[in-house]
Parts: C-alpha cells; structure tokens; sequence
C-alpha cells in the first residue's frame, strides 16, 4: 500500500526502524530506552560513546525536491493539551529523519537552526543526508487468500446454531 494509507503510529516506527538499521550498519549496537522517553528515541553505542538520537519521518512533501518535518511535539500521543514541546537540541545528540521515498538524514542537533520543523531536501542539510532506505510501505497482510474452490474459514453470512 501507498505510504499515504500509514496512521501516524506506523510511520513513526518506520522511522525507528529505519534509523535502528542505518545505525547498525555503521557499526554501533542499538538501545531502545524502556518505558516513555520524552526526549530520546534511541540510544547508539559505538563502543567510545553513546550517542542519544531522536527519529522523526515526514509524508509531507510541499515541493516535489523538499520534505517538511515537524519536530517540535503537539499535545501527545492521545490528546490535545494545548501545550507545544519544542525540539532542545541538548537533550539528545543527533536527529535521524526518514522521509516517505526513503531519504535519511542524521543531523547534529548543534547544527539545528530551529525547534519546531525543518525542510529537507536542499543545500542546507544536504552534508547529513545518508544512504537511502526504502519508503514508507505497509508490510503485507499475513490473511492468504483462499484457495480456488476453497471455501474461506470461519463463519461468512449467518448464524450457526
């Protein structure tokens, strides 16, 4: 399926996992902090140093060469409060971004310009853009389609008395 048809919760650990595999493959052993982290998504160790790393991933895409991530938090997961949590580059080391055709960025928070949302995709991160993942996809249902002349499982039009 298109990566338009991902709820919010499925696109953000698309993103985790992306930055969990691009991590791993440049040599660190990857953490996941237990419970509720407000601040850090994951936590890289390359042996010499741990490394606190917040993941975003973006669908919003206002140009055709340009990708518009929030990373500032609105609210929550489950409701509105009315409060904004603007992104504190001390609070983590890098930022990983995963946009919907694949594209990664790991940035230095230092390198940060702003604390509510960035736009990829031009010359001003283009030093931290990465090797490519694959976009955003949902994975395949496990349901097989049955049969020919199978009839499915489970009950389908009435009651079974």
């Amino acid at each position: 399926m298109a990566a338009t048809h991902l709820s919010p919760r499925e696109q953000g650990d698309l993103g985790e996992l992306s930055a969990m595999e691009w991590l791993a493959r440049q040599g660190a052993h990857v953490f996941i902090p237990v419970g509720h982290s407000p601040d850090v998504d994951l936590v890289a160790d390359f042996g010499e140093r741990l490394l606190k790393v917040e993941v975003k991933s973006s669908r919003h895409q206002p140009r055709p060469d340009r990708w518009q991530v929030l990373i500032s938090t609105l609210g929550g997961n489950q409701s509105w409060t009315g409060r904004i949590k603007y992104f504190d580059p001390s609070r983590c080391d890098y930022l990983f971004v995963a946009v919907a055709d694949g594209r990664r960025w790991f940035i230095p928070t230092p390198a940060l310009e702003c604390r509510s949302a960035i736009t990829l995709g031009g010359p001003k991160y283009s030093e931290y853009e990465v090797d490519p993942g694959p976009p955003f996809a949902r994975p395949p249902s496990l349901e097989s389609d049955p049969a020919l002349g199978e009839y499915p499982s489970g009950q389908r039009m009435a009651a079974v008395n």
